[in-house]
């Protein structure tokens, strides 16, 4: 299986407010994956990071890249 996205030890948080706190995923080019919890859980904040709209301490890691080294224009031809 090839790796497709790795997210690893993410933390993101608003000031002092923690949102996200030590969340870790792998994600391969064959699967289907899902985000599922309560609203206020922080769902949209991960995926925002991990596009790269938000900041983050931890590691995302697409295609084979670390995002945080793409610029945006190279982030929107990787998908």
């Amino acid at each position: 299986m090839t790796r497709l996205l790795s997210v690893e030890n993410a933390h993101i948080a608003y000031g002092k407010v923690e949102a996200v706190r030590g969340v870790s995923l792998e994600v391969n080019a064959d699967e289907i994956v899902t985000i599922v919890g309560a609203n206020g859980a922080g769902k949209t904040t991960l995926l925002n990071a991990i596009m790269g709209i938000l900041p983050l301490s931890g590691s995302v890691v697409f295609s084979g890249q670390q995002i945080s080294r793409l610029d945006i224009e190279d982030r929107v031809a990787a998908g």
